[in-house]
């Protein structure tokens, strides 16, 4: 399956704590495909105590077969890239929304939409360009519940056998209760 690896900068904020029982947490609020000269945790700026900090760069891995992941991704009003974070790193850069959304579920993590690059947008474009496929489909033909080959009693039962006559009883109400 063909695939395609990006490179994009990441960029975080972190503001100070509003109560004294949280702390400073780190969120991802940019993404770039123009590399800066820093390293990973440099503090790029610090006003008022909001820290700008530069996280590194990380793999965008492209698959052909989320193609149609990354068309609903670009028709969105704001095309994002989703940057999963485990504390201060950064665990996973993906461009997959629904890949995003199951990231999101975990606790453990943070988790940020950021806004898609206009050059990422043209790759993503030219990357989906060159291996989406589109599926054609196929509604199943439904299968009928019995048939004379099927041995499985009918789906609804018939009024005679809907009643069992047990011991003489009245046959009016199940088990022969009247």
């Amino acid at each position: 399956m063909p695939m395609e690896v990006l490179r994009l900068g990441i960029v975080a904020m972190s503001r100070p704590p509003v109560t004294q029982w949280s702390g400073r947490i780190l969120r991802p609020v940019s993404a770039t495909m123009d590399l800066l000269p820093l390293e990973a945790g440099a503090l790029m700026a610090d006003r008022d105590g909001v820290q700008t900090v530069y996280l590194g760069d990380h793999a965008l891995v492209l698959h052909s077969g989320e193609t149609r992941h990354y068309i609903d991704n670009l028709m969105a009003r704001q095309p994002s890239i989703w940057v999963a974070m485990t504390g201060a790193d950064v665990a996973l850069v993906t461009a997959d929304p629904y890949e995003g959304e199951a990231l999101a579920s975990d606790p453990e993590r943070v988790v940020e939409a950021v806004p898609m690059p206009d050059t990422l947008a043209t790759s993503l474009d030219a990357f989906i360009g060159a291996h989406h496929v589109e599926e054609v489909f196929h509604k199943r033909k439904r299968v009928p519940a019995t048939s004379a080959d099927d041995p499985r009693a009918p789906r609804i039962l018939q009024p005679d056998d809907k009643w069992v006559q047990s011991r003489g009883r009245s046959a009016r109400g199940p088990r022969g209760t009247g």
